[in-house]
């Protein structure tokens, strides 16, 4: 492979399946030269799709900044580090300093090879990184870490600044909220790019200034059907029809502009139609009254509404008119349809979202090749980056990297 010295090179650490890199080529119409994560089928995606990147299938610690780099600068250095054992998700369960402590790899670059910009990227309770007794952070000492962190990089001569920022509003269709913290020693200015996409209900938006926020109905695929869920052959939990429960109370019953799947969707939409049977079944769904009047559609027969089932956190359900609320490594969004008459529910049906899906939800290009089982797909989906992140941060702070043009250009 040819050397080219004098252009800046970036540098992609832990880069899981590619939504960072991905990012990153949307601004700079380059895939990132050098891609590493010890996961073989994360390498394996991320090959497929970043064919031009040096990838390292290792740890890295294991990985040697000066030899990867050989001789070249390096313009940009993005870490993401495994994010789990600083996450409230996390619980009560115990965490690893090993893994907390992975952030440190960013002040070995910057000591070996001192790229002109780090980014780093984490969850919001990265800033309160510490040290931990018997598996647990000293709360005492809360934050302790991360402030002797962010020094050992300002006493290599870097300006350091950190935010929360929130995907939907750079163009992804998910609320997904992450800190990031921008480092760099070239004396230039740190940026944080000024949002794209705003509430629809808000002044910016309604002036033009913002793109209303991209809604998770963008994301259905609406040709996949929802088999009713009174033809199942094993019933569904009591949990899963209250959630349902809820969100037809939320979504539709009470709500006086619910959610409309349009016509050519119908058909396929939902599998079994109205019978006298599935009426009584639908009757009783309730757990505490019946679910019969429909007051918000109209007359029409065959009306077809919808939501989405959530299976994690507080809320039960959201609408598709609202940003996708955060996806996680599992199996947590289901969509639900509601055929009714005018008058009366006549058929629900549900169905898991599809990794397809998922990833156009996190602001993935459509073309983006996905690898492994569909359990596998989801977690990576996951663990990985909003695209339109790394995309709008670089543009901000590196323009003189960035391009018109990529081939994973995304219209939002």
């Amino acid at each position: 492979m040819q050397l080219n010295l004098f252009r800046e090179i970036i540098v992609d650490n832990f880069a899981g399946g590619g939504g960072a890199s991905t990012g990153i080529e949307m601004a700079t119409g380059l895939s990132v030269d050098i891609a590493i994560n010890h996961d073989p089928a994360a390498i394996q995606m991320h090959k497929l799709n970043h064919p031009d990147t040096e990838h390292y299938c290792e740890s890295v610690w294991d990985v040697d900044p000066r030899e990867a780099c050989r001789g070249r600068k390096v313009g940009l250095a993005w870490f993401s580090p495994d994010c789990t054992h600083h996450s409230k998700a996390k619980g009560g369960k115990p965490v690893k300093q090993e893994i907390r402590g992975l952030a440190w790899i960013a002040v070995k670059w910057a000591l070996a090879v001192k790229p002109r910009v780090i980014m780093l990227e984490n969850v919001e309770e990265f800033k309160d990184w510490g040290p931990i007794e018997n598996g647990q952070p000293v709360k005492e000492l809360k934050g302790a870490t991360f402030n002797s962190f962010i020094k050992s990089l300002k006493s290599l001569g870097y300006e350091v600044e950190f935010k929360e920022l929130q995907a939907c509003d750079y163009g992804a269709p998910t609320i997904r909220k992450r800190f990031f913290m921008i480092a760099r020693c070239d004396g230039k200015k740190i940026v944080w790019p000024e949002p794209t996409h705003g509430d629809p209900r808000s002044l910016a938006v309604q002036l033009g200034k913002l793109k209303p926020w991209r809604t998770s109905s963008e994301i259905i695929d609406w040709s996949i059907g929802a088999p009713s869920i009174f033809d199942r052959k094993k019933p569904l939990v009591k949990n899963t029809l209250h959630r349902i429960q809820k969100g037809l109370e939320r979504f539709i019953i009470n709500n006086d502009k619910p959610f409309m799947v349009q016509e050519e969707h119908k058909a396929a939409f939902l599998i079994s139609y109205y019978t006298e049977q599935s009426e009584k079944e639908v009757r009783g769904l309730s757990l505490d009254t019946p679910l019969h009047t429909i007051t918000a559609g109209g007359n029409r027969f065959g009306l077809v509404t919808a939501f989405l089932t959530k299976y994690y956190g507080q809320s039960t359900a959201q609408g598709l008119r609202e940003p996708l609320h955060t996806i996680t490594t599992k199996d947590r969004f289901a969509l639900t349809a509601v055929r009714t008459n005018g008058h009366q529910v006549t058929d629900i049906g549900l169905r898991m979202l599809q990794p397809h899906e998922l990833f156009a939800g996190q602001g993935f290009p459509s073309n983006y090749i996905r690898t492994g089982t569909k359990s596998d797909q989801i977690r990576r989906v996951g663990n990985s980056v909003p695209p339109p992140f790394a995309d709008a941060l670089v543009r901000a702070n590196l323009p003189e990297m960035c391009a018109d043009r990529s081939r994973y250009a995304v219209s939002v």
